[in-house]
This record gives structure tokens, sequence and C-alpha cells, in this order.
């Protein structure tokens, strides 16, 4: 079988040569370049499959490398590798056709090769069951013995956001649409639920309703933050009015604080 190419665009060598030896290691062919015009060059000599992309380089940035591509309708799967994982800059390279988005300081290379795996084999089988419910914990930071739901169907804010609240010590459970959410809620009973509104199948706001209306006691309670793209006065209203506890509009806040505002809302 043809080897699969990767190519990294990445201006830290130590991090490039890493990458390297990693992805050698699993039988791909890599080359790579440290600065983004002579990557977006290399791009036609070197016919990837799968490009790994920094955002902050010499000459030419990775937004530029996209805007390039994008112009020219080219498809190869591009994953970001960046120092930011804010809302407003996934947001960005989403529309400029980037496929996957990890931050420099929260990967490892398998966190590196698994992102890469799941692009070739298809990305997300998006089946809405749940199988085997376990929350994402890590196993080197103290739990604080609290259940957060994320409901979330992008899964670059999904991935990150949940790598943030697992680092602060939450077992965190993820769903990717309303009827997952659902199985989750009356399955673990979570603390604190993180919702979407905009889902497919089920929406936020039928999942807000939902939980408030649950014949269980502690899920019918449960803090609920809506986080979502929507900012006007009426969607606000109506989430509040059904018994939110809090709406964050994406773009606004880092995962920072969103962890803040967790913390502040459990405090209480």
């Amino acid at each position: 079988m043809t080897k699969k190419k990767i190519l990294i665009i990445e201006d830290e060598q130590p991090l490039v040569d890493l990458l390297v030896e990693k992805l050698k290691k699993e039988d791909y062919e890599v080359d790579f370049a440290i600065d983004g015009e002579a990557g977006y060059n290399k791009i036609g000599e070197f016919k990837p499959n799968l490009i790994l992309l920094d955002i902050v380089m010499p000459k030419m940035d990775g937004y530029e490398v996209l805007e390039k591509l994008n112009k020219e309708k080219n498809k190869i799967p591009i994953i970001i590798i960046s120092n930011s994982g804010q809302p407003v800059e996934i947001e960005k390279t989403k529309k400029l056709g980037a496929v996957g988005h990890l931050i420099k300081t929260e990967f490892n290379p398998i966190d590196v090769l698994n992102k890469v795996e799941e692009i070739f084999n298809g990305g997300e089988n998006g089946s809405s069951k749940v199988k085997n419910i376990k929350p994402k914990e890590d196993e080197n930071v103290e739990k604080l013995g609290i259940k957060v739901l994320l409901v979330e169907d992008d899964s670059f804010l999904r991935e990150i956001c949940s790598k943030k609240l697992v680092k602060e010590g939450y077992s965190v459970y993820e769903a990717m649409d309303g009827e997952q959410a659902m199985n989750i809620v009356e399955e673990v009973e979570p603390d604190v639920v993180l919702l979407d509104i905009i889902l497919p199948a089920i929406d936020g706001f039928q999942i807000l309703s939902n939980i408030r209306n649950s014949k269980n006691k502690q899920v019918a309670k449960a803090p609920i933050i809506m986080l979502s793209n929507l900012g006007q006065d009426d969607d606000i209203k109506k989430a509040m009015d059904m018994g939110a506890n809090d709406y964050l509009i994406k773009a606004h806040f880092t995962t920072d604080e969103i962890a803040k505002k967790i913390k502040k809302m459990l405090g209480k």
C-alpha cells in the first residue's frame, strides 16, 4: 500500500522533530517546512494527504496559507496546531476549511496521532447511541467529584473545552447531539450542564426543557449554562425564562472563563 503523506508546517523545530519521529514510526511519509511560505510552496511538490499547520509563523501565517488553499478549492484535510484554543480562532479556521484543532500546550504526540488517524478514518461516525458511558478524567489531577456534561456538536470546541475542564479536576461527559445528551443526563445525573443550542435533531432549548421537567429531582435542578453562537436578546431571554442559570456567547469567552463560571456557580 502507498504510504499516506503528512506535511508539517510549523516554525518550532523541536516540535517538528518530535512529530516527524512519531509519525514516521507509524509508517507515514512525512515532510516539513518551518515557515508558512515554504510550507505553502511545498504542498504542490509533496502532494500531502494531510497537513498539520501552525498559525503564528514567519513570512506567511497559517491563516494566509488556509486562505490561499481555500481560494484554490484545495480539499486537503488540515489540522491546526496552535498556541491558542479560543473560539474565535477555531471558528475562523473552520470557515477556511480546517478539520481539526490541537493546542500545543495540551497535546502530546499520541494525541496528534489519534487525531490524524481519526481524519484518515473518516472522522466521527455521527452515531447518537451512547455505549459504556464514561467520563473524561486526568489521573494526574486531583478529582473534584463533580460531573460536568458538555453538550456540543462542534468537535473542535468540545475537545478543547473538555480538556480544560478535565485539567481543572472535573469528570467530563460529552454529547454531540440531543439524544446523546438526554441519555447521559438520566444515566449519570450531572452536577452541571454546558449546553449548546444549535444541535442535530433535538436543539438546546428542547434539552433545557426536558431537564427542567424531569421527574428526577436531582436532574431537574442541575445548573445549566447555555453556550451558544446565538447572541440575540430574544434567544438569551428565552433560555433564561426556560430555566437556564447563565448564557455565554462562544466567541466572547475563553475556556478559562468558562471554567471560572462553573466554579463560581457551583460555589454558590
